[in-house]
């Protein structure tokens, strides 16, 4: 009763936190966990260190509340049964298809959660499951490792494709690379391994070759991926207006290119004038798709890559307000692990935010809650909850259904003060002037400074 009494006060002060751990409970169960490695990893073996607790030390690390894999084990020794040789030794050999089964099985746990809720978005097709994709190669890491303390090229351990699923902005899956200088391409049969009937792939100029595009379309699916100017076009119509989307006007005309087999494919290519610049200086942006006219306008082709950029806000989030790049990690297992957990913590926090679109409406929480508040009242509550309150008292979220999480989500949910977590909108930057003063020195005194402009410290 009275361990009871205090998780329902940390439900009423914390539901963010409380939401959170149970999530982590329900979708990292141990015993699923455990049994994931053994059917994916064909190298590593469990004897006293199981998986799952692997999994909580990293997840530590990667959600900030612990700084390092050192200090998360120091927090946790008496718990486990090893030397932090012993988990190092292990982090760094978790196979990479062993990572991506460790995300799919969140995915896969969380996705009905978010449905149960109601907490998923409209489709940006109707019709379709629209998956994004884009790579993103780590970090360098610090030259730690003896092959890398003489190399002044910085050492990439690695990089990943991730498919994020739109309408509920879940990372559903990661196909990793240990080559960091591997190419997106090489990897493109593993991505059409993956394509079904119905899909509609959304990528950037990276994944548009024949090869890609004739493999979508083979397997029935549709895409919406921005042409590369050395894709060549076999032949082209005319070009002709079609109406404005949400950042300009738009073009649009049918194009065929010549598929591996030798056989033509016909595509439409829509071609966007945006009102102003990209951030890479583009006035023009060609988007080819197989989509229908009749299940798209091109101006609603244009629209829904727009969208694309969801995916660079998930990357944004890993790097920011998640430590998915660890520089001490230089082994590429390890860091492509690590950045593993923070995909799965990114999907845990997808889940928060669906628990809260469903309480306070969608406009509301996409407008004003900041994720970075949210993460951070998370760090700081966790430790003490932790301390507060018994793993026993966690148990019961580990075999809850879909359906029982998701109405527990939205009772906790209804406590969140949002003004808690409202984010701060700022003005336009003003443009930094030319600095042609003092330029001499190599320090200046700020105080001096503002004596001299006649402002008050």
């Amino acid at each position: 009763m009275y361990l009871e009494a205090v998780f329902d006060r940390f439900v009423k002060k914390s539901p963010v936190t409380v939401m959170t751990r149970a999530l982590l409970e329900n979708a990292l169960a141990p015993a699923p966990i455990n049994a994931l490695f053994g059917e994916h990893s064909e190298w590593q073996y469990e004897r006293t260190l199981l998986f799952s607790s692997v999994v909580d030390l990293m997840g530590m690390v990667v959600c900030r509340v612990q700084p390092s894999m050192h200090t998360a084990y120091k927090a946790v020794k008496e718990t486990l049964p090893v030397s932090l040789a012993a988990v190092y030794e292990k982090v760094n050999g978790i196979e990479p298809a062993v990572t991506a089964a460790l995300v799919r099985h969140t995915a896969s746990k969380l996705a009905p959660v978010i449905e149960a809720m109601g907490g998923q978005q409209p489709p940006l097709l109707p019709g379709y499951r629209t998956r994004i994709i884009d790579g993103n190669h780590l970090a360098a890491t610090e030259r730690r490792l003896a092959v890398l303390r003489q190399s002044k090229a910085g050492p990439l351990p690695g990089h990943a494709l991730v498919i994020l699923d739109p309408a509920l902005q879940l990372a559903l899956d990661m196909i990793p690379c240990e080559d960091g200088h591997a190419q997106e391409r090489s990897l493109f049969a593993d991505v059409l391994s993956r394509v079904a009937p119905a899909d509609l792939w959304i990528g950037d100029r990276n994944f548009c070759t024949i090869g890609f595009l004739q493999g979508v379309a083979t397997r029935k699916g549709g895409f919406v991926i921005r042409q590369h100017a050395n894709l060549p076009i076999a032949s082209s119509g005319t070009l002709r207006h079609r109406g404005r989307c949400s950042t300009g006007a738009v073009f649009e005309q049918s194009v065929t290119i010549v598929g591996d087999d030798g056989e033509p494919i016909k595509l439409r290519r829509i071609v966007v004038h945006p009102d102003e610049p990209t951030r890479e200086g583009d006035t023009e942006i060609a988007i080819l798709t197989n989509v229908p006219v009749r299940d798209a306008t091109a101006a609603r082709i244009a629209d829904v890559y727009s969208e694309r950029w969801t995916v660079e806000g998930l990357f944004q989030t890993l790097t920011h307000i998640l430590s998915g790049e660890i520089p001490s990690l230089g082994y590429p297992k390890a860091a492509l692990f690590a950045f593993g957990m923070a995909l799965v913590s990114y999907n845990i926090a997808a889940v928060v935010r669906a628990a809260l679109r469903a309480k306070f409406g969608h406009d509301r929480v996409e407008d004003q809650v900041s994720w970075y508040y949210v993460a951070n009242e998370v760090r700081v509550v966790s430790g003490g909850m932790a301390v507060a309150l018994d793993d026993e008292v966690w148990t019961r979220f580990h075999t809850m259904s879909s359906q029982e999480l998701g109405a527990v989500l939205l009772t906790y949910a209804a406590h969140v003060r949002l003004p808690v977590f409202t984010r701060i909108k700022r003005g336009p930057k003003k443009p930094v002037p030319p600095r042609t003063k003092h330029t001499n020195t190599p320090h200046v005194s700020t105080a001096r400074l503002l004596a001299q402009a006649g402002q008050r410290l």
